[in-house]
């Protein structure tokens, strides 16, 4: 019988940053969870094996009339605490300090200074570098409470409760730019906490097929597979479990990369899925007609998607299951997982589909990061182009069309994205970097071709580095790489005026731009 995790439990409360904490733990080797600051007491009755909880940061202000705050019974139940950024001011508040909005905020990397060698900051000098993210403070310690860290501009930066094992750090630890914030959390994992580093690649196989078995009871499934990671994971895990109740289908939308259909089927067969092979890209097209905003233009994939399905099934059904890939993060950035966090964007596995869906959801892969199933599938055995392959949106190109979605828009946005990903395989950089692809929108700008002039779309270039798609950075591309690329662009394809390099990072931007 397996070994049953330590888990630390992530309480939301709407930050930005709250799946960041929750990967990190993984990072870590301790297995973690996301539940909503709600009834608290409730949902940790049903968790088994907790051995501390963080608080997350989130986008109200502790003294709003509506500010989240959490039922104070959770700090007599003796489990160790973490408050990050609004955690940290909700504990200050709770146990009778002062918050108050500061005279100036701070975004960015700060200078910490470390006034107690707490065990939190075991290991850390004297000084460090973290990132703030807020414009309220702390202004005067709760009784019982000392102060661990400063910064210039926030007397209490970090402290800790003189008897209890309650922490509070007005910085953000999970995010990169805080230097030694990695440390900082294994302080609270393993000596605060002393969690077990049990939460490995064999974990999330065989937490996955548990899940599916959990849910699986007999009928046939359905499965979309793309040729992405996570589809195509999530139905070699099915298969395990239903053997051939599982009909596997890829749906051709239109908005596919160049040459994909063909790779995808291929790939597919030599790992023993076989999909059916449906052609719906003139109905999908037809959809997206006039459609210009980027959320109805989810809704109408989603819609169109399950339109397909529910035609597939009445002619090789009856299904009782739909399988899907997705992700933790999909489901907090479609506000399904709860708390005060607002809608990033929709996913068309998420909250793209009708409510009106009549399958039941196998999703083995929703507690999980995409890293951890590229690592999965790497242990699976996977072929090599399944588990290096970039992520690719389910909206298809449609997420990187700003606009509506023309045949015109379609046919520069495939052959840019193709002329990008090849450079990046010829210069060796391709596995190198997260995601890269071109997009289009509706601008245009004047060019001279030969001695004529004429009006051209403008193509953007987007390449980011990334370890899990939670953040993201634009990468440092060679100027001469870029150069090939942009010539290549405006020389092969036709009606393209001029290509930008997108140097924005996530956040503040998504690294899709739809």
């Amino acid at each position: 019988m397996e070994m049953e995790h330590d888990k630390v439990i992530v309480v939301d409360f709407g930050g930005q940053y709250t799946h960041l904490i929750s990967r990190r733990i993984r990072e870590l080797k301790v297995y973690c969870e996301i539940i909503k600051y709600e009834h608290i007491m409730e949902s940790l009755s049903r968790c088994s094996n907790v051995k501390g909880l963080i608080f997350s940061g989130g986008p109200s202000s502790v003294y709003d009339a509506k500010a989240p705050i959490i039922d104070e019974r959770v700090y007599s139940i003796g489990l160790p605490i973490l408050g990050i950024c609004y955690g940290h001011q909700m504990i200050a508040l709770q146990f009778g300090g002062k918050v108050v909005r500061g005279e100036v905020r701070e975004y960015g990397k700060t200078k910490l200074v470390i006034e107690d060698k707490n065990i939190l900051f075991d290991g850390l000098g004297k000084e460090t570098v973290v990132w703030m993210s807020h414009g309220d403070n702390v202004l005067n310690l709760p009784p019982n409470f000392k102060c661990l860290a400063k910064t210039e501009n926030t007397p209490y930066a970090a402290f800790s409760h003189n008897t209890k094992k309650i922490y509070g750090v007005q910085f953000h630890p999970e995010v990169v730019h805080t230097i030694e914030g990695k440390k900082i959390l294994k302080n609270f994992l393993y000596k605060v906490c002393n969690c077990r580093p049990t939460w490995k690649t064999r974990s999330y196989i065989n937490s996955s097929l548990e899940e599916i078995k959990k849910k699986y009871s007999s009928g046939k499934v359905i499965c979309a597979v793309s040729g992405g990671l996570d589809s195509t994971v999530t139905a070699f895990l099915v298969k395990k479990v239903v053997g051939e109740n599982l009909l596997c289908v890829f749906v051709d939308n239109g908005l596919m990369r160049k040459g994909e259909t063909e790779t995808v089927i291929k790939t597919l067969n030599s790992i023993g899925l076989n999909p059916l092979y449906v052609d719906a890209s003139k109905q999908f097209i037809e959809k997206l007609k006039g459609v210009t905003d980027p959320e109805e233009k989810r809704k109408v994939i989603g819609e169109t998607f399950v339109k397909v399905f529910d035609e597939v099934a009445k002619r090789y059904g009856p299904f009782k299951y739909l399988a899907q890939g997705t992700l933790y993060p999909d489901v907090i950035e479609s506000a399904r997982a709860g708390g005060p966090a607002s809608i990033i964007k929709t996913h068309h596995n998420v909250g793209g589909l009708p409510s009106n869906i009549s399958y039941e959801l196998i999703e083995p892969l929703k507690f999980l990061y995409k890293d951890e199933v590229r690592m999965m599938a790497k242990k699976l055995g996977l072929p090599e182009v399944i588990v290096k392959r970039h992520p690719f949106p389910g909206p298809g190109l449609a997420a990187r069309i700003i606009g509506e979605v023309s045949e015109e828009k379609l046919y520069i946005c495939r052959e840019a994205s193709a002329i990008v990903e090849e450079e990046l395989r010829k210069a060796g950089l391709y596995n190198r970097v997260w995601q890269a692809f071109a997009f289009v929108g509706d601008d245009k700008a004047v060019a001279v071709l030969g001695d004529t002039r004429y009006y051209g779309y403008i193509v953007t270039v987007k390449i980011v580095t990334s370890k899990d798609g939670m953040t993201a950075d634009w990468a440092r591309i060679p100027y001469n790489l870029l150069e090939k690329i942009s010539v290549r662009i405006t020389n092969e394809i036709r009606n393209v005026s001029s290509v930008s390099y997108c140097i924005s990072s996530k956040p503040p931007a998504t690294i899709e731009p739809q």
